[in-house]
């Protein structure tokens, strides 16, 4: 089973909460902490953990990947099918991926949770993309409920798997640019719609112009959400 053994971290005075970030596919740590630089600096009495995804990237030696996707659409379909429900469908077939990441993904978690005696309740998953679909999908198949889960132009997936066997059902804040050219921006009410029909409360933020990225925008809403204010 592949392990995590890659991260970057930045701790701020004692941990009361822990923040794990889960970077996108085709890319790394090092790539997603850049980014991350004003959102990390912001954190108080958090640990952000940025852990390296085990696998080489598919199409890029140099980059990296939570679980192949050409292995469920060799031809990116999902990109450019006309219909939400066309890509839907082509996540949903995805669940082997999303399982097997979930399994070296847990352990990493619930170590980082030991080393610093916090609980769930004190965890929040954030990620991008790729990592953002990994993030909904451990935050809703972990026995215990986290304290909130971020997506960053992410999407429910496999939505079908998930309504039968969610086993918490955590807060959650998704984000989506209104010009995502990748995940398609659709997935944001998609998304927002299967959460709900678990029970599971959902806020969005949507990025004016936003493309398939992270924003400084979107990382302040996030950071709110953390915090825990009622209005993130």
């Amino acid at each position: 089973m592949p392990e995590i053994t890659e991260e970057i971290a930045h701790i701020k005075g004692i941990p009361k909460k822990l923040v794990v970030f889960l970077h996108g596919y085709i890319d790394s740590d090092t790539g997603l902490d850049k980014i991350l630089a004003n959102f990390e600096e912001k954190l108080t009495d958090c640990a952000l953990h940025i852990p390296q995804a085990p696998l080489v990237c598919e199409i890029h030696d140099k980059r990296r990947q939570w679980y192949s996707m050409h292995e469920f659409d060799p031809d990116d379909a999902r990109k450019y099918v006309p219909t939400l429900k066309e890509c839907t469908d082509i996540y949903n077939r995805m669940t082997k991926g999303f399982d097997s990441a979930y399994t070296y993904l847990t352990p990493y978690i619930d170590n980082l949770l030991n080393e610093y005696q916090l609980q769930d309740k004190d965890l929040y998953l954030c990620g991008f993309s790729q990592g953002a679909m990994l993030a909904i999908y451990t935050a809703l198949m972990r026995d215990k409920k986290i304290g909130g889960c971020v997506s960053f132009s992410g999407i429910m997936a496999p939505y079908s798997y998930l309504e039968k066997h969610t086993r918490s059902r955590p807060k959650f804040l998704l984000i989506h640019g209104d010009n995502d050219n990748l995940v398609r921006f659709e997935a944001l009410d998609f998304t927002k719609q299967e959460l709900e029909k678990i029970q599971a409360p959902v806020t969005t933020y949507i990025v004016k112009g936003g493309q398939h990225r992270i924003t400084e925008d979107g990382l302040d809403r996030a950071l709110k959400f953390i915090r825990g204010r009622k209005k993130a």
